[in-house]
């Protein structure tokens, strides 16, 4: 159940990690175990929610093929400095990234009004991918490969900034950038770091179902219900670890 919520509510909102990473934590599992086989777990979740998208994405090859090179690049940059760096540190600073990531959540609003509103406007014309763009989702990237619950906001408050599209349409790239995100670390934690596969399976199963129903359901449902208990569950598991 836990994968098939996460699955949905990335499609949708995208900070998914913030139902299924506070649950392993919950369950037992250490920090970064728990982080590197969330990542694996929802692999299968994004492609299928980019997948269900995929009307959205027609038209958009060329762009997203930079978009998610540089998105992949600085994956593998957050995905290598989260094994570099002793598990402590990352313990230490989780906390902060689920609040980083709840704030991301309560701004979700905001961006997708601003996306409503370069959606009005008529005429305008299409902007290209620029450096600026290119560079934020790099950034953004790193984020994602090094924890990664709400990159999925941060990547539509960057795409909305950067480009002028239909809201629809930035979220199913938002999709694709942020599988990308998370496939490329994926590999390198598959390879070296320790994953829990059981984890990692029923993630996986649910998130592939979750993926389609958050499609299917996100091009009409308001996300207001999905935000608040996102954020019930960001703010419970940050009390739980302060408690130790």
């Amino acid at each position: 159940m836990g994968g098939m919520a996460a699955g949905a509510i990335n499609t949708i909102v995208g900070a998914g990690s913030l139902i299924t990473f506070p649950l392993l934590l919950a369950i037992g599992y250490p920090p970064v175990v728990a982080n590197v086989s969330n990542t694996v777990g929802l692999i299968p979740g994004s492609v299928s929610g980019a997948f269900g998208y995929r009307r959205e994405l027609e038209g958009q090859r060329t762009r997203l093929v930079r978009l998610c090179a540089a998105a992949g690049l600085g994956g593998l940059s957050g995905g290598l400095i989260l094994l570099a760096m002793p598990e402590a540190v990352f313990e230490g600073v989780v906390p902060f990234l689920i609040a980083l990531a709840c704030v991301l959540v309560l701004l979700q609003p905001a961006i997708a009004r601003r996306l409503l509103r370069r959606q009005a406007e008529a005429g305008a014309p299409k902007r290209d991918v620029g450096w600026g763009l290119l560079v934020g989702v790099y950034l953004s990237g790193i984020y994602g490969g090094y924890f990664g619950a709400a990159q999925g906001v941060l990547l539509l408050g960057l795409l909305g900034i950067g480009l002028n599209e239909h809201l629809q349409r930035v979220n199913a790239a938002k999709n694709v950038i942020a599988a990308t995100v998370n496939i490329i670390p994926a590999i390198l934690f598959i390879l070296v770091a320790d994953v829990s596969w059981q984890v990692a399976l029923l993630l996986g199963t649910g998130s592939v179902i979750g993926g389609q129903i958050g499609a299917r359901v996100g091009r009409r449902l308001p996300a207001a219900v999905l935000r608040a208990a996102v954020l019930g569950v960001g703010i419970l598991a940050i009390v739980r670890i302060a408690a130790g």
